[in-house]
């Protein structure tokens, strides 16, 4: 008869590709059940958008398979994000487990594009996703979601997100008198209103919180990273070598604030042409990829430019929506499960400095 310690030494030897450890130290093996020779447990994944679940499950299916012990074997695989960001410290969002700021150096880059397209792949993999619309000068997302006769409402003195296609949304653009009126706010009144938005909403339990920051280094980024605990920040950028360069700005914000850099993301990336299947380079080749590896910095994937994506923006219906299988579709899929497995990574890394603070106090 096999028994639970066997089991656990065949399956330490299975290594989750992104966090470089066993999944046994982990604790990603959950509820063994052994009935003579008949074996039964749960592999509980770091997120569910993680791009090597396919290849963990089935270096586990292998192991286990060499134990010629075992005459029948039954697997069940679910997903549990991990969270990056200290939720101890944090008593103003305890429920939300990883918020990811994304940012950009300079506008025009389609960052909101990505932000909300992302938001929807991370929530098709089956996370429980928010986003906030963090340009309180130009909130594009309720347009972008076709949000127009959306609204949020007030509930025990917290705002109500609004919802769409499973995310639960806030914005300044929901506000019906700044649908065709400039906000017109000084610096201070701009960091109360993100305050407002992050800590006075009942986001409820959330995997992932997309926050679409605005471009530059101004007042809002900063209010991001001083308010409260966040995960990391992906930034966006096109190929061309203007766009790389102003964006080096923007994470260099963030590395002075201790705020991880989660990636880049290049938008824009080409153009295939419908009648040749080639490859267009518009703006320039690798630009973003370039400048991750000059700063070492993880390249989280490219979108291409295509009208279908632009096309959705304007008319409130989203690529992901409208065409989940697409090219586009799928380049965004991609970026999710990278962003996703970074988030990953960075709660690994957070918990092994938290047992390695308490050891060092004992």
């Amino acid at each position: 008869m096999v028994s639970v310690d066997q089991v656990l030494s065949t399956l330490a030897t299975v290594i989750d590709p992104d966090l470089k450890k066993d999944i046994v130290s982990m604790g990603m093996i959950k509820d063994i059940e052994i009935n003579g020779n008949d074996l039964k447990f749960t592999l509980e994944l770091t997120t569910p958008a993680c791009p090597f679940n396919d290849e963990i499950e089935q270096d586990v299916r292998n192991a286990i398979s060499k134990m010629k012990e075992i005459s029948k074997f039954d697997l069940k695989v679910t997903a549990k994000v991990m969270e990056g960001r200290s939720l101890s410290m944090d008593e103003m969002l305890p429920t939300v487990k990883n918020i990811i700021g994304v940012a950009s150096g300079k506008g025009g880059v389609g960052k909101t594009t990505v932000s909300v397209n992302l938001a929807l792949a991370l929530a098709q993999t089956g996370a429980k996703v928010g986003l906030l619309d963090a340009d309180i000068y130009g909130p594009s997302v309720p347009l972008m979601l076709g949000m127009g006769k959306s609204a949020m409402e007030v509930d025990n003195n917290k705002l109500q997100p609004a919802e769409s296609h499973g995310l639960k949304v806030v914005s300044f653009g929901f506000f019906a008198e700044q649908s065709h009126q400039a906000a017109i706010y000084r610096g201070p009144i701009i960091s109360g209103i993100l305050k407002q938005f992050l800590v006075d909403t009942n986001w409820s339990d959330l995997d992932y919180l997309i926050v679409d920051l605005p471009p530059g280094t101004g007042d809002i980024p900063l209010t991001l990273a001083q308010t409260i605990p966040i995960t990391g920040i992906v930034v966006v950028t096109t190929p061309q070598d203007v766009a790389s360069n102003i964006a080096v700005k923007a994470f260099g914000m963030f590395q002075k604030l201790n705020i991880p850099i989660m990636g880049v993301i290049e938008n824009m990336s080409y153009f295939r042409c419908p009648n040749c299947a080639t490859d267009h380079y518009i703006f320039g080749k690798e630009g973003a990829k370039r400048m991750s590896e000059k700063h070492d910095l993880p390249f989280l994937g490219a979108i291409p430019l295509n009208p279908g994506i632009m096309e959705g923006s304007d008319s409130g219906r989203p690529v992901l929506v409208t065409d989940p299988n697409s090219t586009m579709s799928q380049a965004f899929m991609v970026v999710a499960k990278n962003v996703a497995a970074r988030c990953s990574v960075l709660a690994s890394q957070l918990s092994d400095e938290m047992k390695a603070e308490v050891a060092t106090q004992k």
